[in-house]
């Protein structure tokens, strides 16, 4: 009889609470910039994501490329989203050498809608020579 009152008072509980509704993040395009990471050469500051989100669309503070926080934000030409990160975090990620790299950019709208966009960039581990610099 317990089991029988039981039900009646989770369907109450249901109806008062609703679950919130699975959102599923939708897919943007990037561009990343540079196109060849290399570990060794010290004269890069930033990783720059082009992005074909609208600049205006995006809650920049929650915006993430592999987990490393953005550290600078921008409208382009178009008006789309541009993400910049410290390109020391970004090697400090675990990343193949001499390989691609998935880099994922993923965040969320000012209307609250998460998301994401994923590209492949090569990693090399090349010293520079002195004509290189």
């Amino acid at each position: 009889m317990n089991r029988i009152l039981l039900l009646p008072a989770w369907i109450v509980v249901l109806l008062l609470f609703p679950l919130p509704a699975a959102s599923s993040a939708f897919e943007i395009s990037i561009d990343v910039a540079p196109y060849f990471l290399n570990i060794q050469n010290a004269e890069g500051q930033v990783v720059t994501v082009h992005t074909s989100i609208a600049y205006e669309d995006v809650a920049a503070h929650t915006v993430y490329l592999n987990g490393v926080s953005i550290s600078d934000w921008k409208a382009d030409d178009r008006g789309n989203f541009v993400g910049k990160f410290q390109m020391e975090e970004i090697k400090a990620l675990p990343l193949y050498h001499n390989d691609y790299n998935s880099l994922t950019l993923d965040g969320i709208t000012v209307d609250e809608k998460p998301f994401f966009g994923q590209t492949d960039i090569m990693v090399i581990n090349v010293i520079p020579t002195a004509d290189q610099e």
